[in-house]
């Protein structure tokens, strides 16, 4: 082996090991940068220096596609029956290495097992979809916007979305409404259009720019097909109402409060209990009415009590003076009844 030839082998192992000691590139190098490497051989001719060698290598960084897209907080949206505007939510994370634009769905389960658990029983009604606008996680009517996709979302960027819905009146407490949010990679379509949808480049490497999908199969998602999706869910939490009407005679024109019986002139007190249920929702503006038959005539010497008490069954005339009697009609509105609370109202006739 010549002197030129063994300095050329020598500047060849230093090349190669020039390779070997470059830094690897984080995997979120920006899709279509060009990674430029150049290596310059220096060797020397009768112990002269020449002019060096140089060679140079182009790479297109290929676009890797990966997205997540995850539940709002960590517990299920607690709404009551007939409720307008339900929120619950998603963060969507373009965990690519370019910006994209996300096509977003809204499905609604069919039975199974909710996000929270128990089981989807109902679906929600007028469901739209707002971007957090102001990035503070929380709905804000009249400031967050109403889209149908995330526009220009850039790389490793987070966005929060909003699903906002109306509940059906007559559900019952435990009742629960899955929701599932799905997010498609599409292509950057400029700010305020949506792009098509990502496809992934098949067969081998190519000198432009591919496209790989990297979204794995978490939380029951299919590997590699440049979607993602997760459920969050409503339960409702409802009063559970029950109303108790009694009568009790309070007295008679002939035997007074002694052994009273129902006879025309007899004073007979009705009571109105009203319970909540155990575990509901507390149940505001309780208001009762109650149409008097044609063979009793109000008392207006005793009143109408509301918001009384019951001990063992029986109602107690304790209840402060309200309500109102118009067009033979005893009205009263109660104070909140809570889980398990009962509340009354009293009010006296006479038999014609």
């Amino acid at each position: 082996m010549t002197r030129t030839m063994r300095l050329l082998a020598s500047a060849s192992v230093l090349a190669v090991a020039g390779f070997a000691a470059t830094p690897a590139f984080a995997a979120g190098t920006t899709a279509g940068s060009t990674i430029t490497n150049t290596v310059t051989v220096n060797y020397q001719v009768g112990g002269v220096s020449q002019n060096a060698v140089t060679a140079t290598d182009n790479l297109t960084v290929d676009r890797k596609i990966n997205l997540v897209v995850a539940q709002l907080g960590t517990t299920t949206t607690s709404v009551s029956p007939g409720q307008t505007a339900a929120v619950t939510g998603f963060t969507v994370t373009n965990s690519s290495n370019a910006a994209l634009d996300f096509a977003l769905a809204v499905t609604q389960q069919s039975g199974g097992t909710a996000a929270h658990g128990g089981t989807d029983n109902f679906n929600v009604s007028n469901v739209k979809l707002y971007l957090d606008a102001n990035n503070n996680g929380v709905y804000d009517a009249g400031t967050d916007t109403l889209i149908t996709y995330l526009d220009e979302v850039a790389a490793d960027a987070t966005k929060t979305v909003f699903v906002v819905s109306d509940i059906p009146l007559g559900r019952s407490t435990g009742d629960v409404a899955d929701v599932r949010m799905t997010a498609t990679a599409a292509e950057s379509g400029g700010a305020g259009s949506l792009g098509a949808t990502v496809t992934q480049t098949s067969g081998a490497n190519t000198s432009g720019m591919d496209t790989v999908f990297a979204d794995t199969n978490a939380n029951g998602n299919t590997a590699g097909d440049g979607a993602s999706f997760a459920d969050n869910d409503y339960t409702v939490l409802a009063a559970a109402l029950t109303a108790v009407k009694t009568s009790k005679i309070i007295s008679d024109p002939i035997n007074g409060t002694t052994n009273p019986k129902m006879i025309p002139g007899a004073t007979v007190e009705y009571c109105i209990a009203v319970s909540n249920g155990a575990g509901s929702a507390t149940a505001t503006n309780v208001a009762l009415s109650d149409p008097l038959p044609a063979q009793t005539t109000y008392l207006s010497a005793f009143g109408i009590k509301v918001n009384g008490t019951v001990t063992s069954g029986a109602c107690n005339a304790d209840g402060a003076t309200g309500g109102s009697f118009a067009s033979n009609t005893v009205s009263g509105t109660l104070s909140n009844i809570a889980a398990g609370g009962t509340s009354t109202m009293v009010f006296r006739v006479t038999i014609n």
